[in-house]
């Protein structure tokens, strides 16, 4: 039993990856529509950001779903 609540954190955990891997390919694709239009950088950060601060709620919701499956199934 001990080893599948280990199983489940390990799980939920790996949608940290996902959001950093998300958060990498978004920044370089920001950074790609700067270089090609900079007069609408201001409004491309924005977007930028708010698409980064989902993700990494994504990432926490993660942490703590894998925290809850440790220590609430002992």
């Amino acid at each position: 039993m001990t080893g599948l609540i280990a199983i489940g954190a390990g799980i939920a955990l790996l949608c940290g990856f996902g959001a950093g891997i998300g958060i990498g390919i978004a920044t370089g694709k920001a950074v790609d529509a700067i270089a090609r239009q900079p007069e609408a950088s201001g409004q491309i950060r924005t977007t930028l950001i708010l698409g980064c601060a989902l993700a990494e709620a994504t990432a926490v919701y993660g942490l703590v779903a894998s925290i809850l499956i440790i220590f609430m199934l002992r």
